[in-house]
C-alpha cells in the first residue's frame, strides 16, 4: 500500500515538473506557424482581426465600400504595429503601453477623417462609450460580441 502511494506521488511529481516544458515547447511551435485564430476571430490579447473590426464598423457606421477598404487598411497597419510592439521586449511595459495608445489614437484619428458628418457623430458617441467603459476599470473590449469601439453591455 505504501509503495502504491509513493508511486502515485512520484508520477504526480513528474507530471507537475514536466508540464512547463511541454507548454514551452507548444508555444514555440505555435510561434513558427501562423498565429491561430482565437475565439471569435480575436488575435493576440483579445484584439479582433482587422477584417472583423471592419465588418463591425460597417454595421455600426454604414460604411461605403470605399470606406471599408480604407478602414481595413488602417486597422491592418494598426494590428501589425501592435503585434511588433507586443514582441518587443527591449522596452518597458509602460513604454509599450504608451506607444500602443499612441498607435490606437492615430488609427482612430485616421478612421474619423474618412467618415462623413453623420458617421463622425456616431463614431464620437462610440468613442465616448468606449472611454467610459475603460475608465470603469475594464480592460480590453466590452464583452457580448461588441468590438473595441462598441458599446459596453447594459
Amino acid at each position: 500500500m505504501l509503495k502504491q502511494y509513493l508511486l502515485v506521488l512520484l508520477a504526480a511529481g513528474v507530471i507537475l515538473i514536466s508540464a512547463p516544458f511541454v507548454a514551452a515547447q507548444d508555444s514555440s511551435s505555435n510561434d513558427q506557424q501562423s498565429p491561430p485564430a482565437h475565439e471569435g476571430g480575436r488575435g493576440h490579447h483579445g484584439m479582433p482581426d482587422p477584417a472583423q473590426r471592419t465588418q463591425e464598423l460597417t454595421k455600426q457606421l454604414n460604411l461605403t465600400s470605399d470606406q471599408q477598404t480604407k478602414v481595413q487598411g488602417i486597422l491592418t497597419s494598426e494590428h501589425s504595429q501592435m503585434q511588433s510592439l507586443h514582441q518587443d521586449t527591449s522596452q518597458s511595459q509602460q513604454d509599450r503601453r504608451s506607444k500602443m495608445m499612441d498607435i490606437h489614437k492615430t488609427s482612430d484619428t485616421q478612421i474619423r477623417a474618412l467618415l462623413d458628418s453623420t458617421q463622425q457623430k456616431k463614431w464620437d458617441e462610440m468613442q465616448a462609450r468606449r472611454d467610459q467603459w475603460m475608465q470603469g476599470g475594464h480592460h480590453g473590449p466590452p464583452s457580448g460580441g461588441a468590438e473595441q469601439q462598441g458599446a459596453p453591455p447594459q
